[in-house]
């Protein structure tokens, strides 16, 4: 482990399990981004988010818990896997936030994080968490053995988190006042085990996160920065997101795992463009069928990635056949593009994200009031408008109204003249005037009249 002070203005959490070290990220991050739970070694890879205490601004990480883990239970693969996703997040750490249990006195495992931190040499402050009465202060005492100044907090009832902070604060390097780049939201989905974790450590070219055959490895949201360097030397930049496996909810049992499902789905909610990661050697089921209804019906740009793509070099199948056969399983995705991958062998990952990228430009599509009323009205007099009760729809005028995803408003005699078929008809035309494959269009019908219309995908 290097020993050089980091530039980056960095706050690690570690510790043992079960001393509340989510709870204090959440806390200093002001949000609930980690899962909290009494089970032993709910976190386990590195989570990173934004922080301002005190006038300042820095990045907070949680890490797993330094234990003897259930290995019966979770293997020593995701063990080591954590363990070293703690060594990283020190590293990376110009502060190091050793959090203890007040109430649990010093234990042994306390003693061997703290050895572990002597080791790295970086600054160290401890919270001595679960304090939560001003009378329990004084059992903070017993953990000056570790060598470092403790501070009684309770992450639970934010007590003493001011007087922790500005300690660690103090040996952060001093801020360069230029802003966090604005990154777009790439959440990577799928079922357990076909490679997610494995696609992101792969295209950012670190072991970010945690990759094993156990399911249900990844609980927590993963946020990994990337940027993308463009030919002409122009800097993209996006948030990774690595998300829990999604399973049937009829195989989902444990609390944690239908925490972590809940926020798989809320993160597709939330981001700019997901994508959708497939085994080739499995294919599309009916999971991948309902991942992709909670994208169409999120509104949201997708890439499909058939990942495992070397498993294939050795048999007769050819990619536009598999990729053909997918498309009929997974018929209402459309245009969205389809890339075969390996994150193993590394076999088509890069230019995997600059098909992503071209996605995510498409999001900010503008389309001129004048060729979008062209494309529109062609539209209309290709196919003959519906009908109902002898009144027949009318088209006026449209005009975009936003982006990512656009959004399209057409002005008609009556909007509730109009039908799903016939806004389907619309919407491809659109979208193939424009060059709007993998992205949601929403078209929206208002009345001429000025009254509120309907509104339609």
């Amino acid at each position: 482990m290097s020993n050089a002070p980091p530039s980056e203005r960095i706050v690690a959490i570690v510790g043992r399990p079960n001393v509340g070290k989510s709870a204090l990220f959440n806390r200093l991050v002001r949000r609930r981004l980690a899962i909290v739970h009494s089970e032993e070694g709910v976190t386990r890879d590195r989570l990173m988010a934004a922080a301002e205490w005190l006038g300042e601004k820095f990045r907070v990480v949680d890490t797993g818990g330094l234990s003897l883990m259930d290995r019966a239970r979770t293997g020593d693969e995701i063990l080591r896997a954590t363990a070293d996703q703690v060594q990283a997040a020190i590293e990376d750490s110009a502060a190091v936030i050793l959090v203890v249990d007040l109430t649990a006195g010093l234990q042994p495992l306390d003693r061997e994080v703290a050895r572990l931190l002597h080791k790295a040499g970086r600054p160290v402050v401890v919270a001595a968490n679960k304090a939560d009465l001003p009378g329990q202060d004084e059992q903070a005492d017993d953990f000056a053995g570790l060598g470092y100044p403790v501070f009684p907090v309770s992450a639970a009832h934010a007590r003493g988190i001011e007087e922790l902070v500005g300690a660690a604060l103090k040996h952060l390097p001093a801020a360069t006042g230029e802003a966090e780049p604005a990154r777009l939201k790439v959440a990577v989905v799928g079922r357990p085990n076909v490679g997610k974790s494995s696609y992101i450590n792969r295209l950012t070219g670190r072991d970010r996160v945690i990759v094993s055959p156990v399911p249900g490895t990844t609980r927590d949201l993963i946020d990994v920065p990337f940027t993308l360097k463009t030919a002409d030397g122009a800097e993209r930049h996006y948030w990774l997101v690595d998300t829990a496996g999604m399973r049937k909810q009829g195989k989902v049992h444990e609390s944690v795992e239908k925490f972590s499902l809940f926020r798989a789905e809320e993160c597709v909610a939330e981001a700019d463009i997901v994508v959708l990661v497939l085994d080739a050697e499995e294919g599309p089921g009916s999971q991948e069928k309902k991942i992709a209804a909670l994208i169409q019906r999120h509104h949201k740009a997708c890439v499909v990635l058939v990942n495992k793509w070397d498993l294939a070099k050795d048999t007769a199948v050819k990619a536009a056949d598999y990729e053909e056969r997918m498309r009929q399983e997974l018929f209402f995705l459309g245009d969205i593009p389809v890339i075969f991958v390996s994150a193993k062998s590394g076999h088509q990952i890069q230019r995997s994200f600059r098909v992503i990228d071209a996605v995510a430009a498409r999001l900010q599509t503008k389309m001129p009031t004048g060729v979008l009323n062209r494309v529109v009205r062609d539209a209309f007099a290709r196919s003959q408008p519906p009908f109902s009760k002898g009144r027949q729809l009318k088209f006026y005028y449209a005009t975009q109204t936003g982006q990512n995803p656009p959004r399209v408003t057409l002005f008609v005699n009556e909007p509730e003249l109009s039908t799903p078929t016939h806004q389907a008809y619309l919407t491809a035309q659109i979208r193939a005037a424009f060059d709007l494959a993998g992205v949601p269009l929403v078209l929206r019908y208002r009345s001429s009249h000025g009254e509120k219309g309907t509104g339609a995908r």
